[in-house]
């Protein structure tokens, strides 16, 4: 199947063909990264990190990644203020310039189609990093990735939704990729504020995915496989007051681990704030932090396949 030279949305890795050749490729850089021999495939080929809001996994383990398979980074934290854009540079400008220093750019923005733009205008691949509140298609690939290892498949399972689901670009995004599985039913679970937008209920729908919404995080937990929490996102919010109003709405502790199934996990796309309570951490179903490892593995098999590197 022909590489993509841009991953900007998730519907991309629609094809299961394609999921799936590209979930072996993160599968074999595990296996190169746990036994030491990593290629240096990318040697002489540098990667530029452009983001706007502030990252740690992404950015790192994008970073991480490059580095270990032999190539270079260049980078900006906060572009916003740290690079041209405050000057007033628009977006295609910068990324023409910094397409001709690199030859992969990762970009984080906090604008809705920001990547889709970036891509219009640059000479080299561009990765979507995260745009807003829109999509996030390399942590839905890790997603994938961990649910896979974890469960041993990617269908037949109930996943609950829990959180911040208006802003949640993460969620969003996992919702694009399940709507091409099979047999997938999905909860949400969010104050009334904080529904998943209509856009992807309608979505679902049109996929024939089984989905239902309710405020009650109890029943969800005993029904999922899969418990997907995300953080209410405070730098979404217009106001302080708004967000205050659902700080704090769901806490995951262990009363919540003693409804949910024995083979259950629970996952989060980090950083985590006071949604899921330390004392879940030794618990075997918190796979959180697995899947935050596991983002390297991906994002060494995305650099591979955007940049044609055997």
């Amino acid at each position: 199947m022909e590489a993509l030279r841009h991953v900007i949305d998730i519907r991309q890795f629609r094809e299961p063909e394609r999921l799936e050749e590209f979930l072996e490729s993160a599968a074999e850089m595990e296996r190169h990264a746990r036994q030491g021999t990593l290629p240096q495939i990318m040697k002489g080929r540098i990667l530029a990190a452009l983001f706007y809001e502030p990252s740690t996994r992404t950015k790192f383990s994008f970073e991480s990644a490059m580095i270990r398979l032999g190539g270079e980074v260049i980078d900006t934290e906060s572009a916003a203020q740290f690079s041209s854009a405050a000057k007033g540079e628009s977006l295609p400008d910068t990324v023409r310039i910094v397409g001709r220093y690199a030859d992969v750019i990762v970009i984080r923005h906090p604008e809705e189609g920001s990547a889709e733009l970036a891509a219009r205008y640059s000479p080299v691949p561009v990765i979507n990093a995260g745009d807003g509140a829109g999509q996030h298609p390399t942590q839905t690939l890790l997603d994938a990735y961990t649910i896979r290892k974890e469960l041993g498949r990617l269908d037949n399972f109930t996943i609950a939704m829990v959180g911040d689901l208006k802003h949640g670009r993460t969620v969003r995004s996992l919702c694009y990729l399940l709507a091409c599985s099979k047999n997938v039913k999905i909860i949400f679970v969010s104050p009334d504020s904080l529904r998943m937008k209509d856009d992807i209920k309608q979505y679902l729908t049109e996929k024939g995915v089984e989905f239902n919404e309710t405020g009650r995080l109890e029943d969800a937990a005993r029904q999922a496989d899969i418990l997907y929490v995300t953080r209410v996102q405070k730098e979404r919010f217009a106001s302080l007051k708004d967000y205050n109003k659902v700080k704090g709405c769901y806490v995951i502790g262990r009363e919540t681990l003693g409804l949910m199934k024995k083979d259950a996990i629970v996952m989060h796309p980090l950083p985590r704030v006071d949604e899921i309570s330390p004392d879940v951490d030794s618990d075997p179903r918190a796979a959180y932090f697995r899947q935050a490892e596991n983002g390297l593995f991906v994002r060494m098999a995305l650099l591979k396949m955007v940049l044609g590197v055997a």
